[in-house]
């Protein structure tokens, strides 16, 4: 473009001197009138020339205006798409910016609201640990209270063991002294109630004796007897054996003959059978009846068995005797001699 510029200025003051050199030739040639006809004609064609180059230099100029114009309106046209790419660059800007200060409000309120929400927290917390240090206080005072429950529930379930044991004690004397209350009497049972009728029982009584053992009886063949009742002393309708009849004798000598005759021999009388046994309080012939199958079992074994006063089972075994009080002990005692306990079949 510099170049093109230059050489179009050349042509330009050429084209100047050459019209300065005309105008001077036609001034030369108003002083000279009197110039030939040849001079004329290269004249003409000088001009013709002359306007040949005019109109060249107007076309060439033509054409570069419009190249340049072309140009122009080129770059016009990019730096107005530039301009419309910079605007539209500086719109996504300033939205970009725009939610960047509204992401910035945003955090900034977010910021706020945590420090505001931190605070709260750090308030609860304190209210936790004071509300955490007032718990370990009741706890320390619960623990302390349940263990002072602790001692005093220790030292009532040892007065209650003692209790236990001293209820247990004057139980058993309470029992024992039933029991020797009981010892001078004997108990009759399975004697029908319809003899009572026509005797009274203390002839019954002697009447059983004089019928079963005779030879007990004292001087004169009687019994003195301190009382003799049924028991209990009202009939009851819905029991369908008869009551038992307790007597007491003053003699225990007496007592103890028809006990052992009952054990050797089956009572008869009037064609019934009734059987005499020692009087002996309830829970204690409780207990003895718990021996009933060992009892039993030992005897079909050759043990020996005998239960004696108050509840013990005693047996005789490779010539020596052994007493038991609780049925626990027997069983711990027979599971010990596998030889015996294939028999009575205890369970470890």
């Amino acid at each position: 473009m510099a170049s093109g510029g230059l050489s179009h200025r050349w042509e330009v003051e050429n084209i100047n001197s050459e019209e300065d050199n005309t105008a001077i030739g036609f001034r030369v040639s108003k002083k000279s009138k009197n110039l030939s006809q040849t001079q004329k004609e290269f004249l003409e064609e000088l001009k013709k020339d002359f306007k040949n180059q005019i109109r060249e230099v107007e076309e060439k100029l033509g054409r570069e205006m419009r190249v340049m114009q072309e140009n122009l309106e080129k770059r016009f046209d990019s730096l107005v798409k530039e301009v419309q790419k910079n605007t539209e660059e500086n719109n996504t800007l300033k939205s970009r910016i725009g939610y960047l200060v509204k992401e910035a409000q945003k955090s900034t309120e977010e910021k706020n609201f945590f420090k505001s929400r931190i605070g709260q927290m750090g308030n609860e917390v304190q209210k936790l640990i004071i509300e955490n240090n007032f718990l370990k206080i009741s706890i320390r005072q619960v623990e302390a209270n349940s263990f002072m429950r602790h001692q005093e529930i220790v030292q009532q379930s040892q007065k209650i063991v003692k209790i236990e044991e001293n209820v247990k004690y004057l139980l058993g004397k309470t029992i024992d002294l039933e029991n020797r209350y009981r010892r001078d009497n004997l108990k009759v049972v399975g004697l029908p109630e319809s003899h009572d009728q026509k005797k009274s029982l203390d002839v019954i009584f002697e009447e059983i004796i004089k019928e079963n053992c005779p030879d007990i009886l004292e001087p004169e063949d009687k019994i003195e007897i301190e009382k003799i009742f049924r028991s209990p002393p009202k009939c009851d309708p819905k029991m369908q054996s008869p009551r038992n009849v307790i007597a007491k004798l003053y003699n225990s000598q007496i007592k103890e003959k028809i006990l052992l005759a009952a054990r050797r021999k089956q009572f008869i009388y009037c064609g019934a059978t009734v059987r005499i046994k020692q009087d002996l309080a309830a829970s204690t012939l409780k207990n003895r009846r718990a021996w009933n199958m060992i009892f039993s079992k030992a005897k079909e074994l050759g043990l020996q068995p005998r239960v004696t006063y108050p509840a013990k089972l005693s047996i005789i075994l490779q010539s020596k005797k052994w007493a038991f009080h609780e049925i626990h002990e027997f069983q711990s005692f027979i599971m010990k001699r596998p030889d015996l306990n294939r028999n009575f079949n205890f369970q470890i």
